[in-house]
């Protein structure tokens, strides 16, 4: 703010000074028109003397030349003028003295009005730009810094501004589901915290059981073939028991835990792929990857607009990642009533066999290396694509790797 305030001043000391040096220019022009009307008004004066009355008209800054007729009013005149005498004659030599001035002065009033009017209206551009500009960013900033810090309750105030509303009414939005992505990770890590609790306590029964079994076996208490049948027969129950909240446990942590949520709608495929495009373009040219989208016609696709977007970034991404930055291609096909759009990329060294896998979460393919990673990048864009009605899958073909977005139409 401070900063501004300091451009904004030092730019209108700038202002002032450029005025005050065409005023001075403007004052201190030549003045040679009003010399050229004294050395007419001279001339003019030679030539009476010497016998001859000239013409007005031959002299551009002398408006009249009058004899003197013995009437009142000879002396009498709006124009400036000189009394010339030849012998007991008199003239009255009218000449444009006054007109220089005059003209000073109207250029000095449009020069400062225009000036004037100029400098009202940087003011009230500096003005606008501080109070609907500079103020509001200054207020948004701290935003992100309290989302970092993890303080989720405070909103942004609304703003009608036309250049931080739909940022406002984003960073709401995104502080929002921080604050319920928080609530639902809170409220998953109390259920599965019951969950272990309770089963813990439920497998101490039959484990119980399998350790006074073992004992009994150990000290040979039963000898009965029968009875070492029954015996033998409780044990794999109880360990079946145990397989069984081992399975519950399994299960438990094969649930969505990412919390996804999707909200369908319909949107144009057009308005996917211009999203796409306008991420990819200009950072794919920058790698030297060549970035290929095929044709197709346009169509209204059953989906989330925003999740369908975030699943075709995790496959370009995951194809920047993992291709040869040679190229990836975005194509499109029909089948039935869907739509099929595959993104598709040059390098690809996975086998094929491991298609069947990448789409589980925490999975990461032979071809990782060294690049970082959590697993879950295909396994998320499988959950959403499953949310939408649709489906994904994958193929490899050629050196290409080739990943599948079903998405149904409207």
């Amino acid at each position: 703010m401070k900063g501004f305030d300091k451009f904004a001043a030092a730019v209108t000391a700038l202002f002032l000074l450029t005025a005050a040096v065409v005023n001075i220019a403007i004052l201190s022009a030549d003045t040679g028109s009003a010399d050229m009307a004294r050395v007419d008004t001279e001339r003019v004066k030679y030539q009476i003397q010497n016998g001859t009355v000239p013409d007005a008209d031959d002299y551009e800054h002398i408006i009249g030349i009058y004899k003197y007729d013995g009437s009142g009013d000879f002396y009498e005149s709006r124009n400036s003028y000189v009394i010339c005498a030849r012998g007991d004659e008199l003239y009255r030599i009218e000449y444009k003295a006054a007109g220089e001035d005059d003209e000073k002065r109207r250029t000095l009033i449009t020069v400062n009005t225009v000036m004037g009017l100029s400098l009202v209206m940087l003011a009230g551009v500096f003005v606008y730009i501080r109070r609907k500009i500079i103020t509001p960013f200054n207020e948004l900033s701290e935003m992100p810094i309290e989302l970092a810090k993890g303080n989720l309750t405070t909103p942004l105030k609304e703003s009608r501004s036309r250049f931080f509303g739909r940022f406002v009414w984003g960073t709401n939005m995104l502080r929002e589901t921080m604050e319920k992505q928080r609530e639902r990770e809170l409220v998953s890590q109390k259920d599965k915290q019951t969950l272990i609790l309770s089963l813990s306590h439920d497998i101490k029964t039959p484990l119980s059981a399998i350790k006074l079994y073992a004992k009994a076996l150990e000290k040979g208490l039963y000898d009965d073939p029968e009875k070492l049948a029954e015996v033998y027969s409780g044990l794999e129950e109880r360990a079946d028991e145990i397989e069984g909240y081992l399975s519950k446990l399994s299960s438990a942590a094969r649930e969505d835990f990412l919390g996804l949520e999707v909200h369908m709608n319909e949107a144009y495929l057009s308005e996917l792929m211009t999203d796409i495009k306008k991420l990819y373009t200009y950072k794919l040219e920058n790698t030297g990857t060549k970035f290929i989208t095929g044709e197709y016609s346009d169509c209204l696709l059953k989906c989330d607009a925003e999740r369908a977007v975030e699943v075709l970034q995790n496959l370009m991404e995951n194809a920047i990642k993992y291709g040869d930055g040679g190229e990836i291609a975005i194509t499109f096909s029909d089948e039935e009533d869907c739509r099929l759009v595959t993104v598709s990329n040059t390098g690809c060294t996975l086998s094929e066999d491991e298609t069947l896998h990448i789409f589980e979460s925490f999975y990461r393919g032979s071809n990782v290396g060294s690049k970082p990673g959590s697993g879950l990048g295909l396994y998320i864009a499988r959950q959403l694509m499953l949310k939408m009605g649709g489906d994904i899958f994958a193929d490899i073909k050629d050196g290409r790797m080739n990943i599948t977005l079903v998405f149904a139409r409207a």
